[in-house]
Formats: structure tokens, sequence, C-alpha cells
């Protein structure tokens, strides 16, 4: 099959498309004919090698933790899914989605109101939100604080909580206010004076926040004195210093219910994954330059 690799840890050019070998479900998984793949935050510090202390990849390595596609293998164990299906959802390892073909761990069947390209920027946002905000508990009636819900894991969540019931404020830059708004959340600008804003938004305070801005980002203790409670702070990113701050850190769960309520989002008109650049697998290098420049969601596409 072709992929697109990389034999060495380095900036988007050590990226190349070539033929590697076909990975085939096995048990409790299934393989997929991938259509689309997002690149993620984490893949490009994986490729770049900043996280190759706690991550460490067998090199040469596929680019890649989500995807979307049609289901052409079955493994053991699976009874839900079947060879057609249009899925999307997370793959087999720490890097191995940017392929012709790609083993899945955890998936749902895609909503008929996404693109492909959407689906494919829902696998590890959605999974990674659907975390966050049951980590928070109960947010019927609460007032909730998103840093950074114009991105692609703040903006599932913000959609997580006002399905629970929550009155949501979220930031992020002025461009991405329209959307914010059409959602149902309170937007604001985030950077310094943060806490004057919220206060202004919700007089009576916050009560839980998430804390998914883009790396780096300082700022989760001023999220921690806005709410005032540790307790009630979660962070995707950051764990070492949200254990200094008595703040919860959570990461991606594998796990194919997450990724179903992220699809029920979708079917009721209240999550659409956002999408601001696609490229062919032949341009990988471009998909994460573009990625890296950290303006919007970047998707590698395929016939």
């Amino acid at each position: 099959m072709r992929a697109a690799r990389y034999h060495s840890y380095g900036t988007p050019d050590v990226l190349v498309v070539e033929d590697a070998p076909e990975p085939h479900a096995g048990e409790n998984s299934i393989r997929i004919a991938v259509r689309a793949t997002s690149v993620n935050q984490i893949d490009v510090f994986l490729r770049a090698g900043q996280l190759a202390q706690v991550l460490p990849l067998d090199l040469p390595a596929v680019p890649g933790m989500d995807a979307a596609g049609v289901v052409d293998e079955v493994g053991p164990g699976v009874t839900d899914t079947e060879v057609g299906d249009v899925v999307f959802g997370l793959g087999g390892g720490v890097s191995d989605t940017t392929a012709e073909f790609a083993v899945l761990t955890a998936w749902s069947a895609v909503p008929e109101q996404w693109t492909m390209a959407q689906a494919a920027a829902a696998g590890l946002a959605g999974a990674a939100a659907a975390t966050a905000i049951e980590a928070l508990g109960d947010l019927e009636g609460a007032t909730v604080l998103i840093e950074g819900a114009s991105g692609a894991v703040g903006n599932a969540a913000a959609a997580f909580a006002l399905a629970a019931g929550a009155t949501v404020i979220g930031t992020g830059r002025p461009r991405s206010f329209p959307n914010l708004v059409a959602m149902g959340v309170l937007p604001t600008t985030y950077g310094p004076g943060l806490a004057e804003r919220v206060a202004a938004l919700a007089p009576n305070g916050v009560d839980a926040a998430l804390h998914a801005a883009p790396a780096p980002s300082d700022s989760l203790p001023d999220i921690v004195a806005i709410v005032g409670n540790a307790a009630r702070v979660v962070t995707v990113l950051g764990s070492q210093e949200a254990a200094q701050l008595g703040a919860t850190s959570v990461a991606a769960r594998h796990d194919s219910a997450l990724l179903r309520d992220a699809a029920a989002l979708g079917r009721a008109g209240l999550w659409a994954p956002r999408v601001a650049h696609e490229f062919p697998l032949a341009d990988i290098i471009d998909a994460h330059t573009a990625a890296e420049s950290g303006n919007g969601k970047v998707i590698v596409t395929q016939p």
C-alpha cells in the first residue's frame, strides 16, 4: 500500500509517500480503506521528535492517529460493523493512519450530515472532548469555561457541554466568534484580562473549566484561579503542570462509545467538525507545514 512515512524525526521535509506493509484487522478491530486522515497537533510533535522520550516510535513511522473510510476487514470479536460500512475512528497504535489502509480500534458510523473530511477530523478531537467533559461530571445548569473553544477539541467539548445543559463561555480568536455564537457559546478572546472578561459574561462565577488551548499555552493557572477550585478544572495538555496545580489531566480514551456519542451530536446538528485545509496524500509535506502554522484543522484526503 501507499503510505506517508518518516525515517527520522525532523521538519515536514522528512515525510515521504512510499510503499509500506499493509496492516490487517486483529481481534476487536477493523480495517478501513482510508478516505481521509486528520493532522493533529500531537502528530506534528511526534514527527518532530519532541515526544521521543515519552512516546518513542519504531521508525519508519506512519503519521496519524485517526481516520475515516470504508470498512474492508472485520476482525474476530466485532459484531456491530461489517464490510462496506462508512466509519471514523482511532488507529490501533500511537501513529499509523495516514495510508491507503488503517486499522481502527475504536470507531463509529459517520453521520450523514458530515463530509468525509469532517469525519476524519472528529476521531481524536471527539474522543478527547468526550473524555474531558465526562471527567467534569454532571454539568446540568453549570457555567463552564472552555479555553480554546474554537480549536478541534475545544469546539467538540463545547458541543458536549451544551448538550449536557451547561452555559458555555469559550475563548478563541475573533474570527471564530460567529461559529461559536451559532453553536450557543458565549465567546471571548483569550490572553491578559481573561478573568475580567469572563466575570462580565458570568457575574455569578464559573463552575468548571476545560483547558484545551493549543500548545504551548500558559493559561492553565489563570483558568484555575477563575474557577477557584482546581478540582473542577480539566486539561488535555500539560499533565505535570496540572498535577502541580491540582487540576485533572486527561487524554482521549480509545472507546467506541465516546465516538458514538460524538457522532450523535453530529446527527442532532449540534456539532460539525471544522476543516480549514485539505491536501492529497501526495502533498503530505504541505499538509504538515500547514498544520504547524496553527491556522485551522488540516485533513489529508485520498480517492
